[in-house]
């Protein structure tokens, strides 16, 4: 360990010129890696729902589509339209009742039902489909490209739109993103460390292994927008303490060393021991969401835990080298520490550890009740403003159109029109059905199928396959529309045991179904993997229970604070913040407990060694919660879309309550289970008192 720090101190210029060198293909990194902005495409590719997205996409070339308003649009105007949308590479067919109807048969020979479900207030719809997926750069391009042809008459909607106004509102944010929680992290900083100049060094190194992180993201190919969005404000607020560690150990043998070279190097090998050590759990942590089956969780996990690993590189290798050569400025810029010393707080927590723990008796199982019962959303819209074009189209398809949930369904091309249309009544009388429209039903209403442009019947019927489209007047994931879903999907199966119900709904049903069970299952392997990791590190059956108990008692009081608040959450953050909350804050536990630890194995006596312990660590846990608190509150209050902003509030929340409870709980607990503690941690001598 030694020879690692004499080595970086003695090839520090060389190290930090290789390190900054490092930061041009971090960039260029970055700038290569996509960004996905759709959700849905983490399902697993095994689920029926996802089958049938593929089947469209290779069969019928509908990789995605969208239903299109048109407000007060002259016939003629439509017809034009849709020639000028039909030269653009990536869309592959365009259907409104003037394409089906041509200039031979006029709308008054429409059936009322067919007519009064076309028109509405002088408005009418048109559907488009796009050879690629959802959330391809080409279908993007395409949106974005048709909203340039047209005027405010025309609104377009579907999941493409909304992932085209994610994106630009995304990007338009993630700048604003990192200064908010950079200058939050700077005023916690100034307050707690003894010089003007060190919080922008400690924040500049975090800034270089952010880069590092982010641009090594290209050899995952693509990352999330929610992945990008949290992921630098985060790896700020998690790394942050990596690095005023390693500086208070540089001060502290500056005091005895004056040679600064070696200072640091007895400095590196300290902090070397402790935050490996630490940030282990951290890692676990985020690891932990890869078991989810919704693929989003890997994303992060793998981003987060390489975030944190270039974290301690970073703090170990890079840090040291700018300390040594900013040494002087360092010197010359010092000032009286204004963080406080919390001697009464310590002094508090220690004196009432009995009203601690009848504290936590008390609010345990009302924070655990809320925690199980707080609201969730899964509908991607609501997490967006309402302002933005995407959801004002979704919006008037639903207010005019009663089109809420636009469904498809694949079923063998051999059915005769007769039992299509049987099943089709059947599936109309389901509860919330809007309407149905396939081939049968049109010829069924008195219009012919030879009638019908040839190009037309190419693009919903091939030798195997129809399409049907079903509408529904049920909101996205909500528990209607998922019964719904439930009650079709038994009805077509019945007609063709191989036939797929697809489109956004079943999809989000899926979502749904898949993000319940990640709910628990990510937070019982968190649990699992750092309860192992602190056996090994605190070699101890006992303390591992006490520390994860502690931080689940904060988990549950971060999470429980919603439901009593009246406030739903989207579905990513309730199913993350458990893990990240933990990873990130078990460090808090593990400083105190090691502390407690060594002064018990010295003969202090139970009280003695939570005083010092608590004594010379309450700083550091309050520095390294305000500063992971500062690096996303204001991430949270300011992000216009929910979907990170709720996960940066819970973040925000999480570290105070995770701080307040390591403070005030867990010193009350080993004091209680003191002799559990000696009799179940290797190397402890006989209890002292």
């Amino acid at each position: 360990m030694e020879k690692i720090g004499s080595f970086i101190c003695k090839y520090r210029k060389a190290i930090l010129i290789i390190a900054l060198i490092l930061l041009i293909p971090s960039v260029i990194g970055i700038k290569m890696t996509r960004i996905n902005y759709d959700i849905l495409v983490y399902l697993p590719d095994n689920i029926e729902t996802i089958q049938g997205e593929n089947i469209l996409s290779s069969e019928f070339n509908m990789g995605a589509y969208s239903i299109i308003v048109l407000d007060n649009m002259p016939t003629k105007e439509i017809v034009k339209l849709e020639a000028d949308m039909k030269k653009l590479d990536n869309v592959e067919m365009v259907v409104s009742i003037a394409d089906v109807l041509g200039t031979s048969i006029p709308t008054e020979m429409l059936p009322d039902e067919v007519k009064d479900k076309a028109y509405k207030e002088g408005s009418t719809i048109m559907m488009a489909t796009f050879k690629e997926g959802i959330s391809d750069d080409v279908t993007l391009e395409t949106i974005e490209t048709l909203r340039e042809m047209t005027d405010e008459r025309c609104k377009i909607s579907g999941m493409s739109a909304v992932v085209l106004d994610t994106r630009d509102l995304s990007n338009s944010e993630i700048a604003i993103y990192v200064v908010i929680a950079v200058a939050l992290c700077l005023i916690v900083l100034e307050i707690a460390l003894d010089s003007y100049v060190v919080p922008f060094i400690l924040l500049l190194n975090i800034g270089i292994a952010i880069l590092y992180n982010m641009g090594t993201n290209i050899f995952l190919g693509e990352i999330s927008y929610v992945t990008k969005a949290i992921s630098a404000v985060l790896q700020l607020g998690v790394t942050m303490d990596f690095a005023i560690f390693l500086y208070h150990s540089y001060m502290q043998e500056k005091e005895s060393e004056e040679d600064i070279e070696k200072a640091m190097s007895k400095a590196i090998t300290k902090t070397l021991v402790s935050v490996v050590g630490s940030s282990l759990t951290t890692i676990a942590g985020f690891l932990a969401l890869c078991s989810m089956d919704l693929t989003l969780g890997k994303d992060i996990g793998i981003v987060m835990a390489k975030g944190v690993a270039f974290g301690v590189i970073c703090v170990i290798v890079v840090l040291p080298t700018m300390i040594l050569a900013l040494n002087k400025v360092i010197e010359k810029t010092k000032h009286k520490a204004i963080m406080p010393q919390f001697t009464k707080l310590k002094e508090f927590a220690i004196k009432h550890y009995v009203m601690a723990i009848v504290a936590f008796i008390i609010i345990l199982p009302i924070a655990y009740y809320g925690y199980t019962n707080t609201d969730i959303y899964y509908n991607l819209d609501r997490s967006l403003p309402k302002s933005l074009a995407s959801i004002t189209a979704n919006q008037e398809l639903k207010d005019k159109f009663n089109m809420v949930s636009t469904e498809i369904i694949l079923i063998d091309n051999n059915i005769s029109d007769d039992k299509i249309n049987e099943m089709l009544d059947r599936i109309e009388k389901v509860d919330g059905i809007e309407w149905t429209l396939g081939l049968s039903k049109i010829s069924d209403s008195g219009i012919p199928k030879q009638m019908i442009p040839e190009d037309v019947l190419e693009k919903v019927q091939n030798e195997n396959y129809q399409l049907i489209v079903v509408n529904s007047i049920y909101e996205m994931a909500t528990e209607e529309l998922n019964e719904q879903v439930n009650i079709v999907n038994d009805i077509i199966k019945e007609y063709d045991e191989n036939a797929i119900l697809a489109g956004e709904g079943p999809l989000m049903k899926d979502l749904v179904e898949i993000s319940n069970h990640d709910f628990n299952s990510v937070n019982t392997v968190s649990i699992g993997i750092i309860f192992i990791i602190m056996i090994f590190v605190l070699k101890s059956i006992s303390l591992p229970v006490i520390l994860i108990t502690v931080i689940e008692f904060a988990i549950f009081i971060n999470m429980g604070i919603p439901f009593y608040t009246n406030v739903e959450l989207p579905f990513i953050a309730s199913i993350v913040i458990g893990t990240i909350q933990l990873g990130a804050t078990i460090d808090y536990a593990i400083l105190i407990t090691t502390k407690f630890i060594n002064n018990r194995k010295e003969g202090m006596t139970k009280k003695e060694s939570i005083d010092m312990a608590l004594g010379t660590s309450i700083g550091s846990i309050i520095v390294s919660g305000l500063c992971f608190f500062g690096a996303t509150f204001g991430v949270g209050a300011y992000s216009k879309i929910e979907m990170i902003g709720s996960l940066c509030t819970l973040m925000a929340r999480g570290a105070i309550v995770s701080m307040i409870t390591v403070i005030c709980v867990l010193p009350a607990f080993l004091i209680l289970f003191d002799k559990l503690i000696m009799k179940t941690t290797m190397d402890m001598k006989k209890e002292v008192k």
